[in-house]
Protein backbone atom coordinates (compact mmCIF):
# COMPACT_ATOMS: atom_id res chain seq x y z
CA UNK A 1 0.00 0.00 0.00
CA UNK A 2 1.42 3.39 -1.00
CA UNK A 3 1.12 6.56 1.06
CA UNK A 4 0.04 9.87 -0.43
CA UNK A 5 2.23 12.98 -0.46
CA UNK A 6 1.29 13.79 3.15
CA UNK A 7 2.27 10.33 4.36
CA UNK A 8 -1.32 9.20 4.85
CA UNK A 9 -2.50 5.71 3.92
CA UNK A 10 -5.92 5.12 2.35
CA UNK A 11 -8.42 3.06 4.30
CA UNK A 12 -8.88 -0.31 2.63
CA UNK A 13 -10.25 -3.70 3.66
CA UNK A 14 -8.17 -6.77 2.82
CA UNK A 15 -9.86 -10.18 2.66
CA UNK A 16 -7.06 -12.52 3.72
CA UNK A 17 -9.03 -15.56 2.56
CA UNK A 18 -8.99 -14.25 -1.05
CA UNK A 19 -5.18 -14.48 -1.30
CA UNK A 20 -5.00 -11.39 -3.50
CA UNK A 21 -1.67 -9.98 -4.62
CA UNK A 22 -0.14 -7.57 -2.13
CA UNK A 23 1.90 -6.00 -4.94
CA UNK A 24 -0.81 -5.16 -7.45
CA UNK A 25 -0.69 -5.59 -11.22
CA UNK A 26 1.98 -4.54 -13.68
CA UNK A 27 1.82 -0.98 -14.95
CA UNK A 28 1.69 -2.54 -18.42
CA UNK A 29 -1.61 -4.17 -17.44
CA UNK A 30 -3.04 -0.96 -15.97
CA UNK A 31 -2.12 1.09 -19.03
CA UNK A 32 -3.52 -1.51 -21.42
CA UNK A 33 -6.82 -1.67 -19.52
CA UNK A 34 -7.14 2.11 -19.52
CA UNK A 35 -6.44 2.33 -23.24
CA UNK A 36 -9.10 -0.30 -24.00
CA UNK A 37 -11.86 1.80 -22.44
CA UNK A 38 -12.02 4.01 -25.52
CA UNK A 39 -13.65 1.11 -27.38
CA UNK A 40 -15.72 -0.23 -24.50
CA UNK A 41 -19.01 0.22 -26.39
CA UNK A 42 -18.12 -2.91 -28.42
CA UNK A 43 -18.58 -6.54 -27.39
CA UNK A 44 -15.41 -8.59 -27.31
CA UNK A 45 -16.44 -11.40 -29.66
CA UNK A 46 -13.58 -13.86 -29.20
CA UNK A 47 -11.22 -13.37 -26.23
CA UNK A 48 -9.58 -16.73 -26.94
CA UNK A 49 -8.35 -15.51 -30.34
CA UNK A 50 -6.52 -12.68 -28.55
CA UNK A 51 -5.30 -14.34 -25.37
CA UNK A 52 -4.61 -17.94 -26.38
CA UNK A 53 -1.74 -17.12 -28.79
CA UNK A 54 -0.04 -14.94 -26.16
CA UNK A 55 -0.41 -17.60 -23.45
CA UNK A 56 0.77 -20.32 -25.83
CA UNK A 57 3.87 -18.34 -26.74
CA UNK A 58 4.64 -17.59 -23.08
CA UNK A 59 4.46 -21.24 -22.00
CA UNK A 60 5.32 -23.13 -25.17
CA UNK A 61 1.81 -24.55 -25.61
CA UNK A 62 -0.59 -25.36 -28.45
CA UNK A 63 -3.03 -22.47 -28.64
CA UNK A 64 -5.91 -24.64 -29.92
CA UNK A 65 -5.78 -26.46 -26.58
CA UNK A 66 -6.45 -23.32 -24.50
CA UNK A 67 -9.85 -22.12 -23.26
CA UNK A 68 -10.43 -18.68 -21.73
CA UNK A 69 -12.97 -17.99 -19.00
CA UNK A 70 -14.31 -15.49 -16.50
CA UNK A 71 -11.75 -16.61 -13.94
CA UNK A 72 -10.75 -20.25 -13.52
CA UNK A 73 -13.92 -20.82 -11.43
CA UNK A 74 -15.96 -20.29 -14.59
CA UNK A 75 -13.96 -22.97 -16.42
CA UNK A 76 -14.16 -25.42 -13.52
CA UNK A 77 -17.92 -24.95 -13.36
CA UNK A 78 -18.19 -25.60 -17.10
CA UNK A 79 -16.12 -28.77 -16.76
CA UNK A 80 -18.50 -30.00 -14.09
CA UNK A 81 -21.45 -29.39 -16.41
CA UNK A 82 -19.77 -31.53 -19.07
CA UNK A 83 -18.75 -34.44 -16.82
CA UNK A 84 -21.17 -34.57 -13.89
CA UNK A 85 -24.84 -35.57 -13.64
CA UNK A 86 -27.08 -37.30 -11.08
CA UNK A 87 -25.54 -40.57 -9.96
CA UNK A 88 -21.94 -39.49 -10.60
CA UNK A 89 -19.20 -38.34 -8.23
CA UNK A 90 -16.42 -35.80 -7.93
CA UNK A 91 -13.54 -36.79 -5.62
CA UNK A 92 -11.44 -34.15 -3.86
CA UNK A 93 -9.18 -33.74 -0.82
CA UNK A 94 -11.13 -33.02 2.37
CA UNK A 95 -9.29 -29.85 3.35
CA UNK A 96 -8.87 -28.57 -0.19
CA UNK A 97 -10.49 -25.65 -1.99
CA UNK A 98 -13.76 -25.14 -0.15
CA UNK A 99 -15.84 -24.32 -3.23
CA UNK A 100 -15.07 -27.61 -5.01
CA UNK A 101 -18.11 -29.57 -3.72
CA UNK A 102 -20.38 -26.89 -5.21
CA UNK A 103 -19.28 -27.92 -8.70
CA UNK A 104 -20.78 -31.34 -8.00
CA UNK A 105 -23.89 -30.14 -6.17
CA UNK A 106 -24.79 -27.72 -8.99
CA UNK A 107 -25.13 -30.75 -11.27
CA UNK A 108 -26.91 -32.99 -8.74
CA UNK A 109 -23.77 -35.10 -8.39
CA UNK A 110 -22.04 -36.16 -5.17
CA UNK A 111 -18.81 -34.71 -3.77
CA UNK A 112 -16.58 -37.28 -2.08
CA UNK A 113 -13.91 -35.91 0.27
CA UNK A 114 -10.79 -38.03 0.73
CA UNK A 115 -8.76 -37.84 3.93
CA UNK A 116 -5.56 -35.84 3.69
CA UNK A 117 -2.12 -36.20 5.28
CA UNK A 118 -1.51 -33.30 7.65
CA UNK A 119 -3.21 -30.84 5.25
CA UNK A 120 -1.43 -32.33 2.22
CA UNK A 121 -3.61 -34.28 -0.25
CA UNK A 122 -3.14 -38.04 0.02
CA UNK A 123 -2.96 -39.92 -3.27
CA UNK A 124 -3.69 -43.24 -1.56
CA UNK A 125 -6.77 -41.84 0.17
CA UNK A 126 -8.04 -40.33 -3.08
CA UNK A 127 -7.61 -43.63 -4.90
CA UNK A 128 -9.52 -45.44 -2.16
CA UNK A 129 -12.49 -43.17 -2.88
CA UNK A 130 -12.63 -43.96 -6.61
CA UNK A 131 -15.72 -45.89 -7.67
CA UNK A 132 -17.66 -46.73 -10.83
CA UNK A 133 -19.57 -43.49 -10.27
CA UNK A 134 -16.45 -41.27 -10.25
CA UNK A 135 -16.15 -38.94 -13.23
CA UNK A 136 -13.81 -36.24 -11.94
CA UNK A 137 -10.90 -36.05 -9.53
CA UNK A 138 -10.13 -32.47 -8.51
CA UNK A 139 -6.77 -31.53 -7.02
CA UNK A 140 -5.41 -28.06 -6.37
CA UNK A 141 -1.63 -28.08 -6.63
CA UNK A 142 -0.44 -26.13 -4.69
CA UNK A 143 -3.41 -26.57 -2.39
CA UNK A 144 -5.69 -23.88 -1.01
CA UNK A 145 -6.08 -23.05 1.90
CA UNK A 146 -3.03 -24.93 3.22
CA UNK A 147 -0.40 -23.90 0.66
CA UNK A 148 0.95 -27.47 0.51
CA UNK A 149 1.78 -29.27 -2.73
CA UNK A 150 2.42 -32.67 -4.25
CA UNK A 151 5.56 -33.43 -6.29
CA UNK A 152 5.30 -34.40 -9.93
CA UNK A 153 5.86 -38.12 -9.37
CA UNK A 154 2.91 -38.28 -6.97
CA UNK A 155 0.60 -36.53 -9.44
CA UNK A 156 1.69 -38.98 -12.13
CA UNK A 157 1.10 -41.91 -9.77
CA UNK A 158 -2.44 -40.69 -9.25
CA UNK A 159 -3.06 -40.28 -12.96
CA UNK A 160 -1.65 -43.69 -13.82
CA UNK A 161 -4.02 -45.38 -11.37
CA UNK A 162 -7.15 -43.64 -12.68
CA UNK A 163 -9.42 -45.27 -15.29
CA UNK A 164 -9.35 -43.46 -18.63
CA UNK A 165 -12.97 -42.33 -18.27
CA UNK A 166 -12.14 -40.22 -15.18
CA UNK A 167 -10.96 -36.66 -15.72
CA UNK A 168 -8.10 -35.44 -13.53
CA UNK A 169 -8.45 -31.71 -12.92
CA UNK A 170 -5.31 -29.91 -11.72
CA UNK A 171 -6.15 -26.45 -10.40
CA UNK A 172 -2.79 -24.67 -10.48
CA UNK A 173 -3.84 -21.13 -9.59
CA UNK A 174 -0.73 -20.63 -7.44
CA UNK A 175 1.79 -22.41 -9.66
CA UNK A 176 3.72 -19.22 -10.45
CA UNK A 177 4.72 -18.96 -6.77
CA UNK A 178 6.25 -22.44 -6.56
CA UNK A 179 10.00 -22.85 -6.06
CA UNK A 180 10.11 -26.55 -5.06
CA UNK A 181 12.53 -28.54 -7.21
CA UNK A 182 10.29 -31.63 -7.43
CA UNK A 183 7.18 -29.76 -8.54
CA UNK A 184 6.01 -30.41 -12.10
CA UNK A 185 3.82 -27.92 -13.90
CA UNK A 186 0.30 -29.16 -14.50
CA UNK A 187 0.76 -28.07 -18.11
CA UNK A 188 3.13 -30.98 -18.74
CA UNK A 189 0.74 -33.81 -17.91
CA UNK A 190 -2.23 -31.95 -19.43
CA UNK A 191 -0.27 -31.78 -22.67
CA UNK A 192 0.46 -35.52 -22.61
CA UNK A 193 -2.82 -37.13 -21.49
CA UNK A 194 -6.32 -36.83 -22.92
CA UNK A 195 -7.97 -37.15 -19.49
CA UNK A 196 -6.07 -34.37 -17.70
CA UNK A 197 -6.75 -30.64 -17.73
CA UNK A 198 -5.13 -27.85 -15.77
CA UNK A 199 -6.49 -24.42 -14.93
CA UNK A 200 -4.56 -21.21 -14.33
CA UNK A 201 -5.49 -17.65 -13.46
CA UNK A 202 -4.40 -14.04 -13.79
CA UNK A 203 -5.89 -13.32 -10.34
CA UNK A 204 -2.93 -14.28 -8.15
CA UNK A 205 0.67 -13.47 -9.08
CA UNK A 206 -0.42 -11.17 -11.92
CA UNK A 207 -2.58 -9.16 -9.50
CA UNK A 208 -5.68 -9.06 -11.73
CA UNK A 209 -8.26 -10.62 -9.40
CA UNK A 210 -10.84 -7.96 -10.25
CA UNK A 211 -10.41 -8.52 -13.99
CA UNK A 212 -11.60 -12.16 -13.71
CA UNK A 213 -9.47 -13.90 -16.35
CA UNK A 214 -8.68 -17.60 -16.17
CA UNK A 215 -7.53 -20.20 -18.66
CA UNK A 216 -7.50 -23.95 -19.12
CA UNK A 217 -5.18 -26.32 -20.98
CA UNK A 218 -6.10 -29.80 -22.12
CA UNK A 219 -6.86 -31.97 -25.12
CA UNK A 220 -8.68 -30.28 -28.00
CA UNK A 221 -11.89 -32.29 -27.54
CA UNK A 222 -12.34 -31.20 -23.93
CA UNK A 223 -11.39 -27.61 -24.71
CA UNK A 224 -13.97 -27.55 -27.51
CA UNK A 225 -16.74 -28.80 -25.22
CA UNK A 226 -15.87 -26.31 -22.48
CA UNK A 227 -15.76 -23.46 -24.98
CA UNK A 228 -19.11 -24.35 -26.55
CA UNK A 229 -21.04 -24.11 -23.27
CA UNK A 230 -19.50 -20.80 -22.21
CA UNK A 231 -21.22 -17.44 -22.15
CA UNK A 232 -21.53 -15.53 -25.43
CA UNK A 233 -19.13 -12.85 -24.21
CA UNK A 234 -17.31 -14.50 -21.30
CA UNK A 235 -14.57 -11.92 -20.59
CA UNK A 236 -14.59 -8.13 -20.68
CA UNK A 237 -12.44 -6.34 -23.25
CA UNK A 238 -10.57 -4.37 -20.58
CA UNK A 239 -9.82 -7.59 -18.72
CA UNK A 240 -8.31 -9.21 -21.80
CA UNK A 241 -6.28 -6.07 -22.47
CA UNK A 242 -4.97 -6.12 -18.88
CA UNK A 243 -4.04 -9.81 -19.16
CA UNK A 244 -2.15 -9.21 -22.41
CA UNK A 245 -0.31 -6.32 -20.80
CA UNK A 246 0.57 -8.47 -17.77
CA UNK A 247 2.06 -11.18 -19.98
CA UNK A 248 4.43 -8.64 -21.52
CA UNK A 249 5.93 -7.59 -18.18
CA UNK A 250 8.21 -10.41 -17.08
CA UNK A 251 10.19 -8.02 -14.86
CA UNK A 252 7.12 -7.41 -12.67
CA UNK A 253 6.37 -11.13 -12.55
CA UNK A 254 9.90 -11.97 -11.42
CA UNK A 255 9.90 -9.22 -8.80
CA UNK A 256 6.63 -10.42 -7.30
CA UNK A 257 7.87 -14.03 -7.26
CA UNK A 258 11.17 -13.18 -5.56
CA UNK A 259 9.63 -10.78 -3.03
CA UNK A 260 6.86 -13.21 -2.17
CA UNK A 261 9.36 -16.04 -1.65
CA UNK A 262 11.51 -13.89 0.63
CA UNK A 263 8.60 -12.63 2.72
CA UNK A 264 6.99 -16.07 2.92
CA UNK A 265 10.17 -17.51 4.39
CA UNK A 266 10.85 -14.65 6.81
CA UNK A 267 7.24 -14.66 8.00
CA UNK A 268 7.32 -18.43 8.52
CA UNK A 269 10.54 -18.18 10.52
CA UNK A 270 9.09 -15.42 12.70
CA UNK A 271 5.91 -17.38 13.38
CA UNK A 272 7.87 -20.51 14.35
CA UNK A 273 9.84 -18.41 16.84
CA UNK A 274 6.53 -17.51 18.45
CA UNK A 275 5.87 -21.20 18.95
CA UNK A 276 3.21 -21.51 16.24
CA UNK A 277 2.81 -24.48 13.94
CA UNK A 278 3.67 -23.35 10.40
CA UNK A 279 2.78 -25.47 7.39
CA UNK A 280 5.37 -25.09 4.60
CA UNK A 281 3.77 -23.12 1.78
CA UNK A 282 4.38 -22.86 -1.95
CA UNK A 283 1.87 -20.04 -2.41
CA UNK A 284 1.41 -16.40 -1.41
CA UNK A 285 -0.11 -17.32 1.97
CA UNK A 286 0.83 -19.42 4.99
CA UNK A 287 -1.33 -21.66 7.14
CA UNK A 288 -0.63 -21.31 10.89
Amino acid sequence: MLADGAGNYPSVSIALNSNESAFGPSQFAIQAARASVSNIQRYLENPTALLAPAIAQQHGLRQQQIAIGNGSDDLLARLARVYLEPGTELVRSCNGYLKTPNYAYANNADAISAADDNFTPSIDAILQCISERTRMVYLANPENPAGTYLPGDEIRRLHKALPENILLVLDCAYEEYVDADDYESGLVLAGEADNVVTTRTFSKIYGLAGARVGWMYGCSEIIDMVTRIGLTFPVASSSVAAALGALEDQVHLTQVFETNRRLRESFSVAMRKLGLKVYPSQTNFVLL
